[in-house]
């Protein structure tokens, strides 16, 4: 695994669970916005943390965390993606997966293999509006069939938005609140401008 951070502890990123998050490198997106840089470019890639060293730690931390969760950058393009959250289950861990869905056969897959335990879905605009969101060309099918696999599956999922203004308004949010079931409510984040992606982009608008 390509991992660039490591968190030892979170009450607050795994519902339920009292969590450490693993950070891995590399994204296929270029959100403007993204507040973990270092994770998705690789001039600015960190030093890689061995696997070895995580496995090691949640080895000695059984009892006081329940899960683990796997976040990035975009996990789902690592090659031994599945491989690693094996080694995290046989330690007797729940795993979260965070992922922006651009890889719905890797999600689908993790779940058939009882893989993973939660997830969460980042969605970053309504359809028409994803390229400029994600500043990539995105095929947005790919994102709606992981929404379609997720919302049929009895793994618990979060749906998520980042409000990144003046890219996004109030409008964006209820078309893309429509793509869930009625009883299902997207979670709104809020845009920090703090350590992003493209700080510039934000810097005409304010």
């Amino acid at each position: 695994m390509n991992i660039g951070g490591f968190q030892p502890f979170t009450l607050s990123d795994f519902p339920g669970c009292v969590s450490a998050i693993v950070f891995t490198k590399g994204c296929n997106f270029r959100c403007p916005y993204c507040h973990n840089p270092s994770l998705v470019l690789p001039g600015l890639y960190p030093e890689s943390i061995p696997e070895e060293s995580i496995l090691l730690f949640l080895g000695e931390r059984k009892g006081k965390l329940d899960g683990v969760v796997i976040t990035g950058g975009e996990p789902t393009i690592q090659s031994d993606l599945a491989e690693f959250i094996k080694k995290i289950k046989e330690l007797g861990y729940k795993v979260k997966l965070d992922t922006n869905g651009s890889n719905p056969e890797v999600v689908e897959w993790l779940i058939q293999q009882n893989l993973i335990d939660y997830c969460a879905l980042d969605l970053k605009a309504p359809w028409q509006k994803y390229a400029q969101l994600t500043g990539v060309e995105t095929n947005t099918n790919k994102i709606k069939k992981t929404l379609s696999i997720l919302l049929q599956s009895s793994v618990p999922c979060d749906f998520r938005i980042t409000y990144a203004k003046p890219l996004l308004d109030e409008k964006d949010l209820q078309e893309v609140q429509s793509y869930l079931p009625p009883n299902i409510n997207l979670i709104v984040q809020n845009f920090v401008s703090k350590n992003i992606l493209q700080p510039d982009l934000f810097k005409q608008f304010a």
